[in-house]
């Protein structure tokens, strides 16, 4: 098991939080995270709600709460069984005026939309959030690693067991098994009735035009559905935790800002195995390459800082940033990813870091060591800007 990041602050809000929600795809790593806190508390108890031997002992959810009310219960799926978190209010108000103030709950699921509308209304000021993605760079590479260590990770995705795989074949075989199951059987276990044709050529679609600005009416042209329609199906793979909008920065610059947000399939083994790349020459042969270097670096940038305001930035006069993270301090981080090991930026770089008062320029490609460019610009690896940013969170 790789040591993920994620652990400490699971612990500190276990600490603080009657209950926590993790929340992260499918096969991210929830349940061998959820099942190490276990294994570290003297009396936690594990239910699989996935599993129908499971789902029979909550038939009563009230009288299994009461019967674990000593222990940490961790409760996983736990979207598949919305009418829980009425209970659960009850039970951890019991539970707090007996004097347990923290740690009575770990709630793991794969819904982000879903889990996060339930805790919200029945949870409030109960329930503390916490995002597990895949394994991040900072996870799997020491922090000495070269821009070639990087590549095997990007070629595979973070997926554990996609890029714990024997060879890049079996590696893609369980993606593509892994995007097979999620149409076939997670999504419609979510209530939509979505055919899964018609999701898989969506899902493939924003594949091809990876870190395009979302251009729904274009999607539904090519798909024979309303644009609504499209809207509602990426708003689902946004909620499922595998796609990601990336909204445009706004603000008073007086310039004309484009509006619409950028779009990504957020795993980069997935935007691969979607498009059938299993290696890397076979990757970087496909135009797709550099956008999927892009959403694959612009992943392991947000995951180092994930309470900052993240947008790109483009006026259409022609000043455009890959990235602006503006942190709770203030400052205004502005970055621009390159798959060049040779990186320049452009004229419309320098004009954005300008019009967003940036105070501090970041170029983001694969080298092996940071050097200063020219006007201010930091040129590091994607590595290395993942460790600054999130120091930075550390301390913003």
């Amino acid at each position: 098991m790789y040591y993920r990041l994620a652990e400490p602050i699971l612990k500190k809000l276990l600490g603080q939080f009657p209950a926590v929600v993790l929340l992260g795809p499918r096969q991210a790593g929830k349940t061998t995270l959820a099942l190490a806190e276990k294994t570290q508390s003297q009396s936690a108890f594990y239910l699989d709600l996935e599993l129908p031997s499971a789902q029979r002992q909550l038939d009563d959810p009230e009288t299994f709460f009461l019967a674990h009310r000593h222990q940490l219960v961790i409760l996983d799926e736990v979207q598949r069984f919305p009418e829980l978190f009425a209970v659960l209010r009850g039970i951890i108000d019991v539970r707090r005026r007996a004097g347990e103030a923290a740690g009575q709950y770990l709630l793991l699921g794969s819904a982000s939309g879903v889990l996060l509308r339930q805790t919200s209304e029945s949870l409030a000021g109960r329930v503390a959030q916490l995002e597990l993605g895949p394994l991040q760079l900072r996870e799997v590479l020491p922090a000495e690693a070269s821009a070639g260590d990087m590549v095997p990770l990007w070629v595979r995705g973070g997926f554990p067991l996609a890029w714990l795989a024997t060879d890049d074949a079996a590696s893609l075989t369980w993606r593509e098994m892994f995007i097979s199951t999620y149409l076939d059987k997670d999504i419609p276990a979510l209530g939509p009735r979505i055919p899964a044709t018609t999701l898989r050529r969506l899902w493939t679609m924003l594949a091809h035009h990876q870190g395009e600005l979302l251009d729904q009416s274009k999607l539904a042209g090519s798909l024979a559905i309303s644009g609504q329609t499209v809207g509602r199906y990426i708003d689902l793979l946004c909620d499922l935790m595998l796609v990601r909008r990336l909204p445009a920065w706004s603000g008073n610059v007086g310039k004309r800002l484009v509006r619409a947000p950028k779009v990504y399939v957020r795993d980069s083994g997935l935007v691969h195995a979607l498009l059938g790349l299993q290696d890397l020459d076979a990757v970087l042969s496909h135009p797709v390459a550099g956008a999927s270097w892009e959403g694959f670096v612009l992943e392991q940038l947000l995951a180092a800082a994930p309470q900052a305001r993240a947008n790109f930035y483009r006026t259409s006069h022609g000043a455009e940033a890959d990235l602006v993270l503006t942190f709770r301090s203030g400052e205004t981080w502005v970055l621009e990813i390159k798959r060049s090991s040779a990186p320049t930026v452009s004229r419309g770089y320098h004009l954005a870091a300008a019009d967003v008062q940036a105070t501090r320029k970041l170029l983001v490609a694969p080298v092996s060591n940071a050097y200063p460019g020219k006007d201010g610009i930091e040129v590091m690896s994607p590595l290395a800007a993942a460790s600054l940013i999130a120091k930075m969170a550390q301390v913003s």
